[in-house]
């Protein structure tokens, strides 16, 4: 395929390139998603929702970027979020002063108007910050237009979107349309900036940039669960932080916020992630449940309740946040890329059957039945969850790793746990019906599934070991001290651990590492299955060494670089976050309740 005739170029005129993953901060407000990286550069923002086009596509070498960096180019980077929040702060010691850079969405964000909110703080000496703004819509293709000044705000237009920036008088746009130029903040001053992006015109005078900052802070403040106590309350904390930021009000959450970041440099492994998963609702629900938080188990309630009434036995594993189909997935031939990945937009995942899946969906209700927040329509979902499985435990399946179909044991295990979890909530009448169908599948998986040694294996047609088999364990697919789960989980850890991490399974005869890198939900996994086992010092150990795998923004992608210690694919991913809050509240309550095991 040629170059498109409105190819972006070069990502950015001075010659920058895009960062290690670890060094990105999120910026989330619900409807879309900014990273920000450690020179203050907004590589990527798409507007107006998670999977539409990026209005800033510097992270995959397209035009488009927002940069707010000091003008003395001899600097070192440091920043943090905000206690409880997605209010990140960059903070750049020059050798003439140390600047901040207080960067945010609004929050709570609105479906189709983008407020980014950004506040330059002189800690020490005036500081003099260089700003460039270029937004340019559908990956970089899309040229600014109509740049004008009107009073104390800039206005322009790229593709459908409608900008307006206020802060910038002293900007001033370039021959081919960013606004460039530098700013002065005396000592010990702030100076705020403020850029909307929007479907329609910004007629409406905007407000004072402290109030959307109150607003902002007042939202995250109001919408954090209190946490008491355990390792790492401030990482816990945070991780909801995440999820909260990554789903959609009263929709999905998206598995992540980008598109395209390899998981293994040339190895054509780079997807489209802006979606939301089945398996990650659940997740993030039964993490939210545990917290006592019923804000974001009742969006992924309402989110697969939805989903399951309106496609039943069709259930597809992934949909958009608003909860229409994902898109057919398709390169996009006209960008470079991330270093090491192809981009490309859509996914083909919408196309598999994952069996799996209707149990997550069971796990999650049953949450939340336990709560007392299932509706009827929750109640019909469950219903029709448990029928579907009763159809269809039989046929091969993608499974949660969404390989080709096999019968794959962890999806059979999976709808047996949620078989049992829903049953303890559900009617007594439903609840025996239930409950002889899990044990119908738990025969044929014991029959066909076993290992010879005891434990677990992949699937009917592969005795090899698989770290989702540490999940029905977790989840209660059998009784509490079965040996066939512990059988498992040490077989797992004994062939799938490397240096404190775990990885999914062995996909060829090549080295652990070779082939992929280490998988963080598996960790986490270890941890809550040491856990459930009585081991307390190994929970912890697991639990310590993968939330140890971030940088300093504290974000966690799906697969870890054990030897070279880098994050790989897409950023910040959903589950990974959903689980370690899972496992830092879990072992929280076992040291406040020793005698538990």
């Amino acid at each position: 395929m040629g170059r498109d005739e409105r190819s972006p170029g070069p990502a950015a005129p001075d010659g920058r390139g895009p960062s290690v993953l670890r060094e990105y901060a999120l910026l989330a407000d619900g409807h879309r998603g900014a990273l920000v990286g450690p020179d203050g550069n907004v590589t990527w923002l798409c507007a107006p929702g998670w999977a539409d086009p990026p209005v800033f596509s510097g992270l995959l070498g397209g035009r488009g970027d927002y940069l707010v960096t000091p003008a003395n180019p001899r600097f070192v980077w440091g920043g943090h979020y905000e206690p409880g929040s997605l209010v990140w702060v960059s903070r750049w010691v020059t050798t003439d002063g140390i600047i901040e850079s207080r960067e945010a969405l609004l929050f709570p964000g609105e479906e189709r108007r983008v407020v980014l909110l950004r506040q330059i703080h002189a800690v020490d000496r005036d500081a003099v910050v260089h700003v460039r703004l270029d937004p340019r819509a559908d990956f970089g293709r899309e040229p600014v237009r109509e740049v004008r000044r009107e009073g104390p705000w800039w206005l322009a237009r790229t593709g459908d979107l409608y900008l307006r920036h206020s802060g910038g008088e002293r900007l001033r746009p370039t021959g081919d349309g960013p606004l460039c130029g530098e700013l002065t903040i005396p000592d010990g001053g702030r100076h705020d900036l403020v850029l909307e992006i929007a479907t329609h015109p910004l007629d409406a005078e905007p407000l004072r940039p402290d109030e959307l900052w109150r607003t902002t802070e007042h939202t995250w403040r109001d919408s954090l669960p209190p946490l008491a106590g355990g390792p790492a309350q401030r990482d816990a904390l945070f991780a909801y932080a995440v999820l909260r930021g990554l789903t959609r009000p009263g929709g999905g959450t998206v598995a992540a916020a980008t598109t395209s970041l390899p998981e293994r440099a040339l190895a054509g492994h780079n997807y489209d992630y802006r979606y939301a998963w089945v398996r990650d609702q659940s997740f993030a629900g039964q993490a939210a449940a545990l917290v006592g938080r019923h804000d974001l188990l009742d969006d992924a309630v309402a989110f697969l309740t939805q989903r399951v009434l309106a496609d039943g036995d069709r259930l597809a594993p992934a949909y958009t946040v608003d909860g229409s189909p994902v898109p057919p997935q398709h390169g996009l031939e006209f960008l470079p890329g991330y270093p090491g990945g192809s981009p490309r937009i859509g996914n083909w995942v919408r196309e598999q059957f994952q069996l799996d899946a209707f149990g997550e969906v069971l796990l999650l209700l049953a949450a939340a039945g336990r709560h007392d927040r299932l509706d009827d329509a929750s109640w019909r979902a469950m219903e029709l969850a448990v029928r579907t499985i009763g159809e269809r435990w039989r046929q091969p399946d993608s499974g949660i790793w969404e390989l080709p179909p096999r019968q794959w044991t962890h999806s059979k295990l999976m709808c047996v746990a949620g078989l049992r979890a829903a049953a303890r909530v559900a009617p007594r009448g439903s609840a025996g019906r239930w409950v002889a169908l899990a044990d119908t599948i738990l025969a044929d998986v014991a029959a066909h599934g076993l290992h010879p040694s005891g434990r677990w294996q992949r699937a009917y047609d592969d005795g090899r070991v698989d770290a989702a088999l540490l999940l029905p364990g977790i989840r209660g697919a059998l009784p509490a001290g079965d040996p066939r789960t512990e059988a498992t989980r040490q077989a797992v850890l004994a062939e799938l651990e490397r240096d404190g991490y775990l990885y999914r399974f062995r996909p060829d005869s090549r080295p652990l590492g070779d082939a992929e890198g280490a998988f963080l939900l598996c960790g986490f996994a270890a941890a809550l299955a040491a856990d459930q086992a009585g081991d307390v010092v190994a929970a912890n150990r697991w639990f310590e060494r993968n939330r140890a795998a971030c940088g300093a923004p504290g974000l966690f992608t799906e697969e870890y670089d054990v030897e070279q210690r880098q994050l790989r694919g897409n950023f910040p991913q959903a589950f990974v976050h959903a689980l370690m809050l899972e496992t830092a509240v879990t072992l929280g309550q076992a040291e406040a309740c020793p005698g538990s095991h």
